[in-house]
C-alpha cells in the first residue's frame, strides 16, 4: 500500500476523535499544511554517470551507528491507534533498522518498548523523547528510567513552554485520555504516592540553565528537539547537545512559524559540522528525504505517516511506511547519481520553477 492509501484505511478505522487528534494541529493549521507544501517548492537537481549499482544509506547518529536515514519522530498514545501501540511501533523500528524516539506520554512504558524492539532486532536504536519537568528529581528520574531500560540517547524537546492550542481537540472535547490508557512513563515518579501518575507540565520558565543540567545527568547523548533559530541551534551546541533536531512539533506548537525545511539550511550553517542535525515535519515521500539530506540534514523523522500505518495494520503498517520511505529515497538516490547519503549537496536543491 502507498502512505496515502495507509493514510485512508487509518481514517476508516478509527474514531474520528483519535484521528483529529493525530491529524489535527495548533490554530487555524496553516503550519500543519505548510510543512508537507514547503517540500513542493523544492526540486533536485540529479548529477549523471557518476552512480553506481548499490548504494550506502547507513548514517551513523548519537547512539546509533549505520541507522536508516529515516527515524521515526516521537509521537502520543500509540494504543489510541492500535492496541499493541507502541510495542508494534518499536518493533517495525528495529527491524526496518530505523531508531524510534519513544516519548514521555507514550501509552507503553519505556522498559517495555526497549524489550519489543529486541524482539525484532538484537541492539536496537531506541531514543526517550523528554519534556524537562519543572522539579529536576522528576526530571532525574526519568533520565535514569530511560537510561535502566536501554535507551541509547535522549531528546529533549525545547518548543513546548505552554501546550499547543489543538483546535479539532477542543471542538472534540478530547482533553484526557480514555480509561485504561495512561502516560505510562510518568507513573511512580519521585513525590506522587505509589502506582499513581505525575502529569506532564510545560513551563516557560525554563532555559538554557536548565537544558545544559542533563547532559550532566547522564553519559547518553542528548539530542535537542524543536529548533528553529539558527542562534538557539549554536547555543544547544554550547551547552552540551550532541544533536539538533529542526522541528516546529509537527504544526501543533505555535501556527505562526516557518515550515521546518525552511529553517534548515540556516541551522545546518550556525551548527557547522559540530553536531548532526536532523529534521522533521512533512516528510511524505523518499524524494522529500532527499531534499533534506541535501540542504545538509542527517536524517530525518517521521511521526504521522507511521501512526497511520500503524493504526491501518498494526506492526507490519508501520514497516511498510519505513520500508516504502526506504525504498523511495534509495531509489532517489540513484537517481540523481548519488551512491552515499553525502552525494546529496545543496547545490543539488532549487526552487521550483528552476531558480538557484
Amino acid at each position: 500500500m502507498t502512505l496515502r492509501a495507509l493514510h485512508d484505511a487509518a481514517r476508516e478505522a478509527l474514531d474520528p476523535v483519535r484521528y483529529d487528534y493525530v491529524a489535527g494541529g495548533a490554530g487555524e493549521e496553516r503550519v500543519l499544511a505548510a510543512n508537507e507544501q514547503a517540500f513542493e517548492s523544492y526540486r533536485l537537481l540529479p548529477r549523471v554517470l557518476c552512480g553506481s549499482e548499490t548504494r550506502d544509506t547507513a548514517v551513523d547518529l548519537p547512539g546509533a551507528r549505520q541507522a536508516a536515514p529515516v527515524i521515526v519522530a516521537p509521537t502520543a498514545f500509540h494504543r489510541l491507534m492500535h492496541p499493541d501501540g507502541e510495542r508494534a511501533t518499536a518493533r517495525a523500528a528495529a527491524a526496518e533498522g530505523a531508531v524510534l524516539v519513544t516519548g514521555t506520554a507514550a501509552t507503553t512504558a519505556v522498559d517495555a518498548v526497549v524489550a519489543a524492539a529486541r524482539e525484532a532486532a538484537p541492539d536496537p536504536a531506541v531514543w526517550f523523547q523528554l519534556y524537562p519537568h519543572p522539579r529536576r528529581e522528576v526530571t532525574e528520574a526519568l533520565v535514569l528510567r530511560a537510561e535502566a531500560a536501554g535507551c541509547t540517547a535522549l531528546v529533549v524537546t525545547v518548543d513546548s513552554p505552554v501546550f499547543g492550542r489543538h483546535t479539532r481537540d477542543l471542538r472534540n472535547g478530547f482533553t484526557d485520555l480514555p480509561p485504561g490508557y495512561a502516560a505510562e512513563n510518568m507513573r511512580d515518579l519521585p513525590g506522587a504516592p505509589p502506582g499513581s501518575l505525575t502529569d506532564i507540565p510545560m513551563s516557560p520558565a525554563l532555559s538554557w540553565r536548565d537544558f545544559a543540567g542533563i547532559p550532566r545527568m547522564t553519559a547518553l547523548p542528548v539530542l535537542v528537539k524543536g529548533v528553529l533559530h539558527p542562534a538557539d541551534a549554536r547555543l544547544a551546541v554550547e551547552h552540551g547537545a550532541s544533536g539538533v533536531i529542526v522541528s516546529n512539533h509537527g504544526g501543533r506548537q505555535c501556527d505562526a512559524v516557518p515550515a521546518a525545511v525552511d529553517c534548515l539550511p540556516a541551522v545546518v550553517g550556525a551548527v557547522a559540522g559540530r553536531v548532526p542535525v536532523l529534521l522533521d515535519g512533512g516528510v511524505r515521500r523518499g524524494s522529500d528525504v532527499a531534499v533534506a539530506l541535501a540542504l545538509g540534514a542527517a536524517a530525518v523523522g517521521v511521526g504521522r505517516p507511521v501512526v497511520w500505518g500503524l493504526a491501518a495494520g498494526g506492526e507490519a503498517g508501520a514497516r511498510t511506511v519505513l520500508a516504502t520511505l526506504r525504498d523511495e529515497y534509495d531509489h532517489t538516490l540513484a537517481l540523481c547519481g548519488g551512491r552515499r547519503n553525502a552525494d546529496l549537496t545543496q547545490d543539488m536543491v532549487v526552487r521550483k520553477g528552476g531558480t538557484w
